[in-house]
């Protein structure tokens, strides 16, 4: 396998090509649009399909109608472009349909700005729509990973039968590094989809759906639906650790391309010896709850230290795998703005000298406390 110097929307593109997707239904939206642009000359190429809608609710249920053909299908958008299509992603969470949903994140809310940001946490994880429905969602922090996230996804979009979906900071689709693809596409080992919409010669007329007037039926399908969640919790967390060590008196938890930047400032720290480690979690649902907890008590670790493009969004999700046992701090930066390495080193070494204040004035009273005894 060669690697190639690709920007990462392009690798994107070109990896959902080699996994089989020959299926992208779009609205262009910044700084996503490269996606598009590539895959207009692509798709003809290799005999896909390529349709501009004329919007992203448009698109979002031309999704569903590809989708319950059992063909490999998918889209990108940008953070406005995904609230759009939200009412679709919940009917084809309902209906049970696979399909590859790529978020580039800009700043927000509303129209926002176009700089990067990880502020659609909360509407990727917790699901933007309606119902009791969940995305599986993975969070790449190299254009690299990307590739192998964007092919792992229709994967389990397929093993589940569920909405996929891939989120990543605008630097992800904007900044270049090189990649490579597999010279060949192996076919996944996946059950034959018997669900799948084909024509009715010769068959009884298959239905996909979401809409179930039976409150019973609908009931039904919602445990089904939890039942499918409860299992991705089972075998699909994801997750990386940087320098984690007994050593470490701070954990970092980071995702995308804020951990890149959170390895960087780990590294200089080292340099001056201050051990600090580095908990990334890769699949955002499912979320690495326990994983997270068993690293935060261990015995030195004093902090954790959550860092985010947004106003602490993940960081809620942190603190429920910590559950009081240790102390949680944060750092973000939002409105498109990127927090730099020395920033975060910055903000460390703050909470390393407080930590000495603090020791340094619990002596001196135990000091005086001493001598009037």
């Amino acid at each position: 396998m060669a690697k190639v110097l690709m920007k990462g929307n392009e690798a994107i593109a070109e990896a959902a090509i080699k996994a089989g997707a020959k299926n992208y239904f779009c609205y262009p939206i910044t700084p996503q649009t490269e996606v598009a642009e590539y895959l207009a000359k692509r798709m003809p190429e290799v005999g896909g399909v390529f349709l501009q809608g004329e919007s992203e609710l448009a698109v979002a249920n031309m999704l569903f109608g590809a989708a319950a053909t059992g063909k490999r299908v998918f889209t990108t958008s940008s953070s406005p472009g995904i609230s759009l299509m939200q009412e679709a992603i919940s009917y084809m969470a309902g209906a049970e349909l696979p399909t590859v949903i790529v978020n580039i994140m800009r700043g927000g809310p509303g129209l926002g700005g176009i700089l990067p940001a990880q502020s659609d946490y909360f509407q990727s994880v917790k699901g933007g729509g309606h119902g009791d429905y969940r995305l599986l969602v993975l969070a790449p922090s190299t254009i690299q990973e990307a590739v192998d996230l964007m092919m792992l996804s229709f994967h389990l979009a397929d093993k589940y039968r569920n909405p996929v979906m891939m989120i990543g900071d605008g630097m992800i689709g904007q900044m270049m590094e090189p990649v490579e693809f597999p010279d060949k596409f192996e076919e996944d080992e996946l059950p034959e989809k018997d669900w799948a919409i084909t024509g009715a010669k010769g068959r009884k007329p298959k239905v996909a759906k979401s809409l179930f007037l039976d409150p019973h039926a609908l009931e039904d399908n919602s445990w089904k639906l939890h039942a499918k969640y409860e299992e991705m919790k089972k075998h699909e967390i994801r997750f990386e650790k940087y320098k984690m060590s007994d050593k470490n008196e701070i954990m970092l938890v980071a995702y995308g391309t804020m951990a890149r930047i959170c390895q960087t400032a780990i590294d200089h720290l080292e340099s001056e010896g201050i051990s600090v480690g580095l908990f990334r979690p890769i699949t955002l649902f499912p979320f690495p709850l326990q994983q997270i907890q068993d690293e935060a008590v261990k015995k030195n670790i004093k902090k954790v230290l959550v860092i985010e493009m947004s106003t602490a969004q993940m960081m809620e999700d942190v603190e429920r795998a910590i559950l009081g046992k240790k102390q949680i701090d944060f750092y973000g930066r939002t409105g498109g703005i990127v927090p730099s390495p020395e920033e975060v080193v910055n903000k460390i070494k703050g909470m390393v000298a407080k930590k000495a204040k603090s020791k340094k004035t619990a002596a001196k009273k135990t000091s005086k406390s001493k001598k009037k005894a």
